[in-house]
C-alpha cells in the first residue's frame, strides 16, 4: 500500500495528480460557480452522497446536480484542504470551507470527504461535514 499525505498549500506537496484534480476542479467550480470542471471527473457510473441529500446520486446527471445544488447553496464558497492522504485509489481530504450565506453571513464549516477512483475517475464521492456550524449561522437574527 502505497500512501500519500500532505497538505496542498506548500512547494513541498505531495498530493497525488488525482487527488490534485479534484481539488484544482473543485477551486475552478468554486470561483466561476460552475459545476463543469468537476463533473467531468465523475465515472460514467459515480455514485455521490453528503448529509444534505437522502439518498446518493448516480451518474454524471447525478454528479452535475449534486455540484450544482453545492454551489448555489451560497453566495461565496471557498474551499482549503489540509490534510489530504491517498492509498490504493482511496483518496481522504480533511478541510474547512468558508461561504457567505444569501443574508450576507459569513461562516465556516470542516469536513472530511472520501473519493473513491477507478483509474482516472472518481467512482464514489461521501462527504462528512459539520452541518451545525451552517444552521446556527443561517438562524442567527
Amino acid at each position: 500500500m502505497q500512501e500519500r499525505t500532505s497538505a496542498t498549500s506548500g512547494p513541498g506537496d505531495r498530493t497525488s495528480d488525482r487527488a490534485r484534480r479534484f481539488i484544482d476542479a473543485l477551486r475552478r467550480a468554486e470561483d466561476a460557480r460552475d459545476p463543469g470542471p468537476l463533473v467531468e471527473l465523475f465515472a460514467e457510473d459515480c455514485e455521490l452522497q453528503s448529509l444534505a441529500v437522502a439518498s446518493p446520486m448516480t451518474g454524471r446527471d447525478g454528479a452535475r446536480r449534486f455540484w450544482s445544488a453545492y454551489l448555489s447553496s451560497f453566495a461565496v464558497v471557498r474551499s482549503r484542504f489540509d490534510r489530504v492522504t491517498e492509498a490504493d485509489g482511496l483518496a481522504v481530504l480533511e478541510w474547512t470551507t468558508t461561504v457567505k450565506l444569501g443574508s450576507g453571513d459569513e461562516a465556516a464549516y470542516r469536513g472530511v470527504t472520501i473519493v473513491e477512483f477507478t483509474g482516472d475517475a472518481v467512482r464514489r464521492f461521501r462527504t462528512y461535514y459539520d452541518s451545525a456550524a451552517l444552521e446556527r449561522r443561517a438562524r442567527r437574527p
